[in-house]
């Protein structure tokens, strides 16, 4: 149980609740061990009358109804109890669960992007609902049932023992055969139930990419065979739980074998010490009532176990997450100001994923307030650029500084609230337009909002919808078009305010009218702003201040629209082949 040590902090966090849950559950024990009491002891008046020990019928029928009062009585306050105990155990164990995919959560957030390049959704989904999950039930059934049986065992075979010692050690003789075939089968079970939760994360995170990628997909007409791979990995999945299945299924008749074997001994061994006058006719009764009371703990003992084993596995995968340290690390708390100069002094970036050298000795800088454009092929590294001054990656080798500091001992968070991001692929979330916009400002106003959409000219396109703002977007925002989303994530970024934009070939999907109608809007937005436009077309860069053309990684050109459309060059060539399509 040692990934489980993890669960103790919730366990302190809410042990105000437990002690309560624990104290109920001893009084519980206690009030179901007066039952089998007082039927030993109907039974021994009623065994006494047959004898002809007591010939008073009135005081025999007094007694009998004054035990099934008892009876009726304990047995209400041992039920009561009980509910108590599941009321407070059962519902820290779901404070514990919310607590935990919280922390799960969290350090998915602050896990960098190479994290994610190298971890699957459908796995990521699958440890924060499968396994939070497991190791729940481990918080919360697991603890109740193993300290309702330990509980009854001590009660009832203390009072065991005080009733018939040697009658008692019979009874309880299976139970070091019991205890060895728990052990061998637990290990079993903790095996086999790491594998399920593997193959169920490989099949969480098929479905969840096919699901996602349903349009190609259906373009390709390859729904057979995404078929096939979804079966595949579904028997897979059915034949690992069929095997953690056998294993579970061998704790029950186990259990019931025990307990019958011991039932055999009571009737036996009781029986004859019942002849010999050892013992009453009652404490047979009794013992046959508390072996069977026993039986549903010690039948728990192999579920609890099966719950432990299988919380284990769950919570080693959680942990191997929430062991993994962050590679982008906040070095200060330190309140900051951002004003929004940025300087590339001979960087050279290589992704650590893919070993790919996006950028080779760059070399820039951009001042407070002014354009930078970035042009050049697909793949030269403008993107690379952006990220690195969002700080999505750190720097490798050379110097970037924001307001002349290196990025590094900054406060992370300030720089992020000092940018609105605008990424290639518009990413938007399952939600209405308005929140979409408001994403960038929680507390925007409606006139913000639309103000933000006119910017960006998307507005015209919201009202023509038939929800307007409040239109409910699918998934990865797949009820708009391409442009449509580009626009809309445009307006998230504008309505932050932000002192740097940072817009990475955001107008690719736009027409030329609409791109120059927000290139004007953009050019009045960001006056005071560091403004970062990555592009293909020379239409969206000729305004900037500064245009830098990139090619495999290095700077191969600088200057104004001006200077480079008068050099022989990458940019000159880009200018004319687009004129001549624009006029053409």
């Amino acid at each position: 149980m040692k990934e489980l040590q993890y669960i103790n902090r919730f366990f302190l966090k809410y042990k105000g609740r437990l002690l309560l849950g624990l104290l109920v559950t001893i009084v519980a024990a206690v009030f179901k061990l007066f039952v089998p009491i007082i039927i030993g002891d109907t039974v021994n008046i009623v065994d006494e009358y047959i004898r002809g020990n007591v010939t008073d019928l009135e005081y025999v029928k007094s007694e009998l109804i004054k035990n099934i009062l008892l009876i009726l009585g304990t047995t209400l306050l041992a039920a009561f109890f009980t509910f108590i105990m599941r009321q407070t155990i059962i519902v820290v164990s779901r404070y514990i669960e919310f607590d935990l995919k919280n922390v799960v959560f969290k350090q998915y957030e602050r896990l960098s992007l190479n994290f994610y390049k190298q971890n699957r959704t459908g796995d990521l989904m699958n440890r924060i609902s499968e396994d939070v999950g497991k190791v729940r039930m481990y918080a919360g059934p697991a603890v109740m049932y193993s300290t309702t049986t330990i509980t009854l065992f001590i009660v009832v075979l203390s009072y065991m023992f005080y009733k018939a010692p040697m009658l008692t050690l019979y009874v309880i003789a299976p139970l070091p055969v019991l205890s060895i075939c728990i052990y061998k089968l637990s290990k079993a079970i903790h095996k086999r139930s790491t594998i399920v939760q593997q193959t169920l994360s490989r099949l969480t995170t098929f479905a969840q990419e096919s699901f996602s990628g349903i349009s190609v997909i259906k373009a390709y007409g390859i729904e057979p065979r995404i078929n096939n791979g979804f079966v595949t990995l579904a028997e897979t999945s059915r034949d690992k739980n069929i095997d953690l299945a056998r294993v579970q299924a061998l704790f029950f008749p186990l259990m019931i074998l025990l307990i019958g074997a011991s039932n055999l001994l009571v009737i036996y061994i009781g029986g004859n010490q019942y002849i010999n006058g050892e013992i009453d006719f009652g404490t047979i009764v009794e013992f046959l009532i508390y072996v069977n009371m026993l039986t549903w703990p010690v039948a728990i003992v192999g579920w609890v176990s099966s719950m432990v084993q299988q919380a284990e596995a769950s919570q080693k995968r959680i942990n191997e997450f929430l062991n993994e340290v962050p590679a982008i690390q906040n070095t200060t708390t330190k309140v900051e100001t951002v004003e929004g100069t940025i300087a590339f002094n001979n960087i050279t970036f290589t992704y650590p994923d893919t070993n790919i050298t996006a950028l080779r000795n760059v070399t820039f800088s951009v001042k407070a307030g002014e354009t930078l454009a970035i042009v050049g092929n697909t793949g030269s590294g403008k993107s690379t650029i952006l990220e690195l001054i969002g700080r999505l990656y750190d720097v490798q080798r050379g110097t970037l500084t924001i307001d002349g500091t290196p990025i590094a001992k900054r406060n992370l968070e300030n720089i992020r609230e000092a940018i609105g991001y605008v990424p290639q692929d518009a990413f938007l979330f399952s939600d209405s337009i308005k929140n979409n916009i408001k994403f960038g400002k929680e507390e925007a106003t409606d006139k913000e909002v639309m103000e933000a959409a006119k910017n960006a000219a998307v507005h015209k396109n919201i009202v023509g919808f038939s929800n307007g703002y409040d239109t409910v977007l699918g998934e990865r925002g797949i009820s708009l078009s391409g442009g449509q989303k580009q626009r809309v994530s445009i307006a998230r970024a504008i309505i932050k305010d932000p002192k740097i934009l940072l817009f990475d070939d955001c107008l690719s999907a736009v027409d030329t009218e609409t791109e120059e109608e927000i290139l004007q809007n953009l050019h009045d937005i960001s006056a005071n702003k560091t403004t970062i436009i990555v592009s293909h077309r020379v239409s969206s860069a000729k305004n900037a201040d500064k245009i830098i053309v990139l090619e495999e990684g290095k700077i191969i050109q600088q200057g104004t629209h001006l200077e480079l459309t008068n050099q022989e060059g990458y940019y000159k060539e880009l200018y004319n082949k687009q004129l001549s399509e624009k006029e053409m």
